[in-house]
């Protein structure tokens, strides 16, 4: 057996971003009567997004404080329709925070999984969220018991794709790179960043999107694990 250690995305990977994410901001929407200012809790969401996914690639390169991301993606997404009241941004902000991991939807397939590699392999989490968010998602939604170490970038210090982030997790595991694997839906942050770090990747690429460099192996459903690990 090659691998010893499989190390893991949590965001879109194992746990449904996407669907525990519209969730909360539905909730959010109802609760503060956002239907007197945007469409409908569709747009919403997509404003949210695009701001969230723009401010979010600043803060992963460094180019803001994780409190001025958390603030800004509110105030722009409110702002966007005419909403300007900063004790609102920071309520919201805060409701957004501890209500979102309270959402436990995973992808497809992640127990299934979890159980057949749990006792065959050492199984890491490497996440590039927020520490009193990451953490909450993983216990709430009944993971943290296959997991032997789970980094966020806080801890790290640096977020993937960056090699040092991928080099603290390993040596925190005690791992070899010979003996490691990443697997993860981000193709810059989890594929790239551990290619160039030096440790084979699994690209979780349900979307199947085209990408211009091949990772060690590619799938498009968790299920698929079974038959390469």
């Amino acid at each position: 057996m090659k691998y010893k250690h499989i190390f893991f995305d949590l965001d879109r990977t194992l746990w449904d971003f996407e669907h525990n994410m519209r969730l909360t901001l539905m909730d959010i929407f109802d609760r503060h009567n956002l239907s007197n200012y945007a469409p409908g809790p569709e747009h919403f969401i997509e404003t949210f997004n695009l701001h969230n996914d723009r401010l979010w690639n600043s803060y992963q390169n460094g180019e803001l404080k994780k409190k001025v991301l958390r603030y800004k993606r509110f105030e722009k997404t409110l702002g966007d329709y005419g909403i300007r009241n900063k004790d609102l941004v920071m309520v919201i902000d805060r409701e957004y925070i501890d209500e979102s991991p309270k959402k436990t939807v995973l992808i497809p397939h992640s127990i299934e999984v979890l159980e057949y590699l749990k006792n065959k392999y050492k199984l890491h989490i490497i996440t590039n969220g927020f520490n009193e968010v990451q953490f909450a998602k993983i216990e709430l939604c009944g993971i943290s018991h296959y997991f032997t170490k789970v980094v966020t970038s806080e801890m790290s210090g640096h977020h993937k794709p960056h090699p040092k982030a991928f080099g603290y997790t390993v040596s925190l595991a005690n791992a070899r790179k010979e003996e490691s694997v990443m697997i993860g839906d981000d193709y810059k942050a989890d594929i790239i960043g551990a290619k160039s770090f030096g440790i084979d990747q699994i690209y979780f690429n349900p979307t199947q999107t085209k990408q211009a460099q091949k990772a060690t192996f590619e799938i498009t459903s968790l299920l698929e694990l079974l038959k390469i690990l």
